[in-house]
């Protein structure tokens, strides 16, 4: 490889010695040279344009959104783990010539370790399942408070089956959850998921109950407790009659919850505690999904995508 000077302005981001560093004490070839200094180069640019004057603003969300940003750009896999392979070669390269007090590049994570973008409904799709409950059946306004209830409030499918009479408050369209770590967050009920809730308590929950029902809101047609399993089963059984094609457990309406609040103009911060995550980084997956979305309608409709 043939080492460029650093354009003026630069210099601060020790770009040539960065390649001295690699050349004279690494040993690299001048393949492996050329790929670190593009890949390194790279980042630069974005930590700039992003108003990062010096290395040592650079965060870790600094770092996560320039992985996104090469996954936007259309980047394969093996060529994003290159560049983060050679970005924390160069944060290490930069802490160890104390030009940084930390490096921002040590929890990043290597594309293989992603997770897969989550499934969800659109919002036509989730019209259908919620509408999908056949009135005539005895379980309806169980099922409808079921469905309506987790796409309101994106609660895990452990936090639906363990909530309690005492914990809802719907006059004020609120509910307790207790998620992971037995922590308890407030999460909004709309008006819908407030009505069918409503409506199931005082019309159908008492008929079901005989004794068996431990205070628990939503109960199996046996009037225990409604299992993990008993959720699916509801799922699955108006997911078909909605005629909706795509394989849908619980946890998809959790994330179709996130989705449509992002998509909605949502504050992400606000998603993170209605979701219960402990770290806004797993929130942000839902803007990536938000991100996907917008690439597919680009492809479809943009007369030269």
């Amino acid at each position: 490889m043939v080492a460029h000077p650093a354009p003026q302005g630069l210099s601060v981001f020790h770009l040539d010695a960065f390649i001295d560093h690699l050349t004279v004490e690494r040993g690299l070839s001048p393949r492996t040279l050329d790929a670190y200094g593009r890949d390194v180069g790279r980042l630069v640019d974005f930590l700039r344009s992003r108003g990062v004057k010096r290395p040592g603003e650079a965060s870790a969300l600094d770092l996560r959104e320039f992985v996104y940003h090469l996954k936007d750009q259309g980047l394969q896999p093996t060529s994003i783990r290159r560049a983060i392979s050679a970005s924390r070669t160069y944060f290490a390269f930069l802490l160890a010539e104390g030009a940084v007090v930390s490096d921002p590049s040590d929890r990043l994570e290597l594309p293989r370790t992603w997770r897969r973008l989550p499934d969800v409904l659109s919002r036509e799709d989730m019209v259908r399942l919620l509408e999908a409950p056949d009135v005539a059946d005895r379980l309806y306004w169980r099922d409808k408070a079921v469905l309506e209830f987790a796409y309101a409030t994106g609660v895990r499918v452990s936090e639906l089956t363990s909530i309690r009479i005492r914990d809802l408050a719907l006059e004020d369209g609120f509910a307790s959850v207790f998620g992971k770590g037995s922590k308890e967050r407030l999460v909004p009920v709309g008006r819908s998921a407030v009505r069918a809730v409503d409506l199931y308590l005082r019309e159908l929950r008492p008929k079901l109950d005989r004794g068996g029902g431990e205070g628990a809101v939503f109960l199996s047609g046996q009037g225990r407790p409604l299992s993990r399993m008993g959720v699916w089963k509801i799922l699955r059984k108006h997911v078909e009659r909605a005629g909706i094609a795509k394989r849908v457990k619980p946890h998809t309406l959790r994330h179709t919850f996130a989705t449509h609040l992002l998509e909605g103009g949502a504050d992400l911060a606000a998603v993170q505690e209605m979701l219960g995550h402990a770290d806004i980084a797993t929130t942000q997956i839902y803007t990536h999904v938000d991100r996907e979305y917008l690439r597919e309608v680009h492809k479809q409709f943009h007369p030269r995508a």
